[in-house]
């Protein structure tokens, strides 16, 4: 057995025996011994094993101390990193939650189910924060935790993780204001925030993200001048389907079925007729929507309507109507992830635009159809 191994077993020993002072001039001594030299990972555990030990033996204040020594050592044990960070008290936990990387995603979540909300916010904090610690901070966190990982340029949001902030927001000004800027929030989740936000936050988001305003006013509005895509200008087959599927309307026969059917029969202008009655907006609006699948999405979610009917209406605007089983497979996770109810709200924020519109655009615009 190595000097280093031995004076570890004598420690170990001696814990039984020795004075709340003496344990914590040994737990002094064991890591300064261990800051000072150059172990293999076993020895290191074992070093983690006995300080473990003499941590359980000492008082709050020395094992703050421990927990300062050990952050910004690359071989700190990762067993003593672990204890230290599921410590009850913020001021052992608290540095090793926000700075040490020796921690785990396993340790940092158990911290973010079991312990204080300190605990979490110092979590909130770090450089680097994977999605699924996210998660976790946002289902569990309170205020300030959400509105610290927000503002976190490195913390990693999932899709779920984006929505659930974006429901947390309704009536938070502050934590909206940091969702908007956060340079990494999809587009789709974007719109949805902003249709919830207050006139003040929209104003400031509009300042700050001109980016994305952008992309929103060019994808639900109309457009000076000529409006050229797959799916072809006014002609006589759409008028002949706005015929016919606006005396559907009348009779209370367009629903999602017909949607459906009028898709997989690749009848564009009777799902753009069809989709502009449902969702009241304009035809050109709805046609420039099904060419973006984001906005598809959000469309066939405003309408409530099933997977099904949402996939048929993405082949519809794609070449030779064909999706690869990849990307088939996460439009429909992000399909799975959102709220009919929110997209509802979104659909009512770009009806809402689009009225602040029309004077300027009546000219350039194809035949409003939800006023027939």
């Amino acid at each position: 057995m190595t000097e280093p191994m031995l004076f570890l077993k004598e420690l170990s020993d001696a814990l039984t025996q020795g004075s709340a002072e003496s344990r914590e001039k040994a737990l002094l001594y064991a890591t300064d011994m261990l800051l000072a030299g150059r172990y293999t990972e076993d020895e290191i555990w074992i070093f983690g094993e006995v300080i473990g030990r003499l941590a359980d033996a000492i008082e709050v204040r020395a094992r703050e101390q421990l927990a300062k020594r050990l952050l910004p050592s690359a071989q700190a044990p990762i067993n003593v990193v672990k204890k230290l960070a599921l410590d009850d008290s913020i001021e052992v936990a608290g540095p090793i939650l926000q700075y040490s990387k020796r921690l785990d995603t396993k340790t940092l979540i158990s911290s973010i189910r079991t312990k204080s909300q300190p605990h979490l916010l110092a979590i909130s904090k770090r450089d680097s924060i994977p999605s699924e610690i996210t998660d976790e901070l946002v289902t569990h966190g309170h205020r300030e935790v959400v509105t610290s990982v927000a503002a976190n340029s490195g913390a990693c949001f999932s899709d779920f993780g984006f929505l659930h902030m974006v429901r947390r927001s309704a009536n938070d000004s502050i934590l909206a204001e940091h969702l908007g800027a956060r340079k990494d929030i999809p587009r789709h989740i974007f719109q949805q925030l902003i249709a919830k936000a207050s006139a003040e936050v929209k104003a400031k988001l509009e300042q700050e993200r001109p980016d994305l305003l952008g992309q929103i006013q060019t994808s639900v509005t109309e457009v000076t001048g000529s409006l050229q895509s797959k799916f072809g200008p006014a002609n006589e087959r759409y008028f002949h389907a706005k015929k016919v599927v606006t005396a559907r309307k009348h009779r209370g026969e367009l629903n999602e079925s017909s949607i459906l059917e009028y898709a997989r029969a690749h009848k564009n202008e009777e799902v753009m007729v069809g989709l502009s009655l449902l969702c009241s907006l304009p035809v050109n609006v709805v046609e420039r929507s099904l060419l973006d699948q984001e906005l598809t999405i959000l469309l066939a979610k405003a309408c409530n309507f099933e997977w099904e009917t949402t996939m048929a209406l993405l082949f519809l605007a794609t070449k030779d109507h064909r999706i690869t089983a990849h990307d088939l497979e996460s439009m429909k996770r992000q399909f799975s992830t959102l709220s009919s109810k929110s997209f509802q709200d979104v659909l009512g924020y770009y009806q809402s635009r689009m009225q602040e519109t029309t004077a300027s655009s009546e000219s350039h615009r194809l035949p409003h159809l939800h006023a027939m």
